[in-house]
């Protein structure tokens, strides 16, 4: 029996992004599996393949990257993800020089989940105030 949506998508925080398990990743998702709201022009990652350098430049510039899913609410095979992230920007594969400052910032997944697999994700992550947090955008006036 394949495993469930919840289990899923608690893996893929686990294994792929903390441990960094790129093996992980051709496990838990279709390498035809879809990612909506990461990619810089709002367009959907198609494919694995795609989807793996955005995972590769995050995680290497914020190595020490810990997800935390606080709340998940399963309904099928459906789950979605109330997550915090902390990490320290060390790399610069976000486009300027690391920063060496924490971060800490939250955000949504809901994933759909066939045979065991991701097949599709979507993404709603505070990136605005990890930004600011970087003093890459100026923090709003108080």
């Amino acid at each position: 029996m394949a495993a469930s949506a919840s289990e899923v998508t608690h893996a893929w925080f686990e294994r792929v992004w903390n441990a960094g398990d790129e093996k992980a990743m051709d496990d838990l998702a279709s390498p035809d599996m879809i990612a909506h709201g990461l990619s810089a022009d709002g367009q959907p990652m198609h494919g694995l393949d795609n989807f793996k350098p955005f995972f590769h430049a995050f995680r290497s510039a914020m190595p020490d990257i810990k997800v935390t899913v606080v709340r998940s609410v399963t309904e099928g095979n459906m789950c979605v993800t109330f997550s915090e992230v902390e990490a320290t920007h060390t790399g610069n594969q976000l486009g300027f020089a690391p920063t060496n400052k924490k971060v800490k910032f939250s955000g949504f997944t809901m994933t759909r989940v066939e045979n065991g697999q991701v097949q599709e994700g979507w993404n709603t992550y505070d990136f605005l105030s990890m930004y600011q947090q970087l003093g890459v955008i100026p923090s709003a006036p108080a």
